[in-house]
């Protein structure tokens, strides 16, 4: 017997079926990326808003193919509270989802990334594109330096800056020690944090194959203000910011 629509909902009862579709869906997922990369690569003479609109088509390509193969579709709270101008956001990271759903949900941007990430053929050529600032984790004070001093200029540039700020993926009910990186570049410039929640690890998780059926809930909370505070005491209001968005997605979506 099929998965009801609730068992959908909620991640569960995925047949033998499910998991076939997944492998087409990662099979699609690494070739594109790949071809992306390439073609990415083929033009580095156009300007960075065209670089990152063909990121965002090859995103909205992946995300219907995540649709229609997996029938994984999400659904998106708070878009108004995406302020005008360029700010930051600041997001959970349970799973490989929201480095794709991001293009399309927020304006041109630049993320924080392990430099690893870079050196991986084909995909690597078009993410250097994209002019994140790629960080050696390992560097401590060097790295939260890096981020700070290319984060500004990526700011001053127009551009947004997207950070994880636990600073890799985390099972899902999980959570790690918040980075501070975000919250200094946020009292140095005075821009905004825009936190955000969702629940894609249950659906996507970050090990495995396979992509259970449902709705991911995506929580786009309300601008955090930075100016005149302590990094440390705003790293703990994006932090309680963001669980607590978490913590919403396992309730019910209000009915108007």
């Amino acid at each position: 017997m099929g998965a009801t629509a609730t068992d959908r909902l909620l991640g569960r009862a995925p047949g033998p079926m499910q998991f076939v579709r997944s492998v087409l869906f990662t099979a699609y997922f690494i070739v594109s990326a790949c071809l992306w990369g390439t073609f990415m690569a083929l033009c580095f003479f156009l300007p960075y808003r065209a670089q990152f609109a063909l990121a965002r088509g090859w995103a909205r390509g992946v995300l219907f193919m995540l649709e229609r193969l997996c029938a994984l579709k999400f659904v998106i709270e708070g878009r108004e509270h995406i302020p005008a101008g360029n700010h930051i956001i600041m997001s959970k990271h349970t799973s490989a989802w929201e480095t794709v759903a991001l293009f399309v949900i927020f304006p041109p941007q630049v993320w924080v990334l392990k430099r690893e990430l870079l050196w991986i053929p084909f995909m690597g050529w078009g993410l250097k594109l994209l002019k994140p600032i790629a960080i050696n984790r390992g560097a401590g004070h060097r790295a939260v330096n890096q981020v700070i001093e290319q984060g500004t200029e990526r700011l001053a540039s127009g551009l947004w800056v997207i950070i994880f700020p636990e600073g890799t993926r985390v099972t899902a009910g999980d959570t790690r020690k918040y980075g501070v990186s975000g919250a200094l570049l946020a009292t140095a410039t005075g821009r905004l944090v825009v936190p955000v929640a969702h629940n894609a690890g249950k659906f996507w998780p970050r090990r495995g194959v396979l992509k259970k059926p449902g709705t991911i809930r995506v929580i786009i909370g309300e601008p955090i203000a930075s100016a005149g505070k302590d990094a440390r005491d705003l790293n703990e209001e994006i932090r309680q910011a963001i669980e607590g968005g978490v913590a919403r997605t396992e309730q019910p979506i209000a009915q108007p």
